[in-house]
């Protein structure tokens, strides 16, 4: 749900199609902000089943486990109930809602509501409000893709992105590509075809002051500061040449019958200014 193929502010383009081919079940063939619910280093309720019994998979629906050994992260797997979506929306905002039944004791109700800033501002927020309405506790993260094509630059010298925070890599870069040094991320040439740069970042605290990341283009100027309202509980940073994704997670835990919510707010302005 929300996917944005294309949004533009202040004269930049921010998002577009970075993958070659398009297909529905090529895990990549997305664009734009996009999200993922993670459950450890699978999905909700895929340890407990069976093979040929359903797990869920939040914003999709109850998928069929098959005859495998681990999670398959960048797998397809088969959709067995696609729940019910319902779709409303007005002039500056749009609200997805999915809705699942039960299986094996999980079954929610998800809102994804994108809103774009009020008072001719650049900018917009992801609100998200999670409910269980199954019988078991849901424990998840949730994170946001992004997949920034800033103005269609290739990712290189031009690009940096700054934390708030002293950012450490559990593993160092190519030392030939990029740099991870104090708050943050800069590269020392154009990547190429195949080329990546991919790291899992720490140094964040505990409060939602550390979800404040800045994507800057000093080229074009295109630029996008994101803020989340809950405490980062994992970061993924990945890029190649046509993209560059920080990748914030956060930790959801609703127990019977309650609710969650959270949101991002990005905020689109030009760096030369």
């Amino acid at each position: 749900s929300g996917v944005i193929p294309s949004l533009k502010a202040n004269g930049h383009e921010y998002f577009g199609q970075w993958f070659p081919k398009y297909d529905p079940k090529i895990n990549d063939a997305i664009t734009g902000p996009v999200e993922e619910f993670l459950t450890g280093d699978s999905s909700l309720g895929y340890e407990e089943a069976k093979a040929g019994e359903e797990f869920i998979r939040i914003g999709v629906g109850a998928v069929k486990k098959p005859e495998e050994k681990v999670y398959q992260r960048f797998k397809t797997y088969d959709i067995v109930d696609g729940g019910k979506w319902t779709v409303k929306k007005g002039a500056d905002w749009i609200e997805f809602t999915h809705d699942l039944g039960n299986h094996n004791g999980y079954a929610y109700r998800y809102t994804k509501r994108l809103a774009l800033a009020k008072g001719g501002k650049a900018g917009m927020t992801i609100h998200h409000t999670l409910k269980n309405t199954g019988k078991k506790p849901i424990r998840t993260d949730q994170y946001n893709h992004n997949f920034f094509m800033l103005d269609g630059e290739p990712t290189g010298p031009d690009a940096i992105v700054t934390f708030p925070f002293e950012l450490k890599a559990a593993r160092p870069v190519p030392a030939d590509l990029a740099e991870i040094q104090g708050r943050t991320i800069t590269y020392k040439k154009e990547l190429q075809p195949r080329q990546t740069v991919m790291a899992e970042l720490s140094g964040f605290g505990g409060t939602a002051a550390d979800y404040d990341i800045k994507i800057e283009n000093r080229k074009t100027g295109a630029a996008v500061r994101i803020q989340g309202d809950r405490p980062i509980s994992k970061i993924v940073y990945w890029s190649i040449r046509p993209t560059l994704c920080p990748e914030a997670y956060v930790a959801l835990d609703v127990a019977p019958g309650k609710e969650t919510k959270w949101a991002y707010t990005y905020t689109f302005y030009d760096a030369k200014k």
